[in-house]
C-alpha cells in the first residue's frame, strides 16, 4: 500500500477505538518502556498526544521520565519549513494547544538535536523493518538526521501489526524499536 492509502487505513482504525481502549494501550505500551529503558540522567524527545488524532497518550511517560531524573525534551512544530525546534520540559504551564491540536511548549530552553539520547516518534503505521508512516510533512525524519549516531529512535503503536509499505524513500529513516500493545520489535539486530 501507499502511505497515503495507510494514513487512511490508521487513521480509520483509531477511530474506532474507545478512549477506554487508548488509555488501556497507552498503559501496556508504557510499561513495556519503562521495563526496556533506564531515562536517568538522559535527554528524551517525547511527543505529546493529538488527542483528536488518537495517539497513545505519553503524558505518563513524561511523569515517569521526570520521575526517574530524565530530562524531557519537547518539540515546536514549524509548518512553514516543516521543522521541529526542541524546548526542555519545565512545567505544564509552558504547553499550549497549536492550531493542529498539538501540545507545544510557548517558551523555554532550546536544545540541538544532536543532545539527544531517545528520540519518542509518532506513528500511525509500520513495516516489519522498521520504517514508519508518519502524517506526511517529514518533520520527524528531518529531526531524526540531526541525532547523534547512538541516540535511539522509539516508536509507539497502537496496533500489533505490521504494513507493507510501497512507496519508501531514501529520506525515510528507520526506527530502531517500537513498542506495541503485544511486545517489544527491535529493528537493529
Amino acid at each position: 500500500m501507499t502511505k497515503a492509502e495507510i494514513r487512511q487505513l490508521y487513521k480509520a482504525k483509531r477511530a474506532q477505538l474507545s478512549p477506554y481502549d487508548i488509555s488501556k494501550i497507552s498503559a501496556q505500551v508504557q510499561a513495556l518502556v519503562l521495563d526496556s529503558f533506564s531515562f536517568s540522567s538522559k535527554f528524551i524527545s517525547i511527543y505529546l498526544p493529538i488527542e483528536q488524532q488518537r495517539e497513545i497518550s505519553t503524558y505518563g511517560l513524561l511523569e515517569d521520565i521526570i520521575l526517574k531524573g530524565g530530562h524531557p525534551v519537547l518539540s515546536k512544530a514549524n509548518f512553514n519549513d516543516h521543522s521541529l525546534t526542541l524546548y526542555h520540559y519545565e512545567h505544564p504551564s509552558q504547553l499550549e494547544i497549536s492550531a493542529y491540536g498539538i501540545p507545544e511548549p510557548k517558551y523555554g530552553r532550546t536544545l540541538l538535536a544532536n543532545k539527544l539520547d531517545f528520540v519518542f516518534v509518532p506513528l500511525l503505521a509500520l513495516n516489519s523493518e522498521g520504517q514508519r508512516v508518519g502524517y506526511g510533512k517529514g518533520f520527524y525524519d528531518r529531526l531524526l538526521k540531526q541525532c547523534k549516531p547512538e541516540c535511539i529512535f522509539i516508536g509507539l503503536h497502537l496496533f500489533d501489526e505490521f504494513v507493507s509499505i510501497s512507496d519508501l524513500n531514501a529520506e525515510d529513516i528507520p526506527l530502531h524499536i517500537c513498542f506495541t500493545p503485544g511486545g517489544i520489535y527491535d529493528f537493529r539486530k
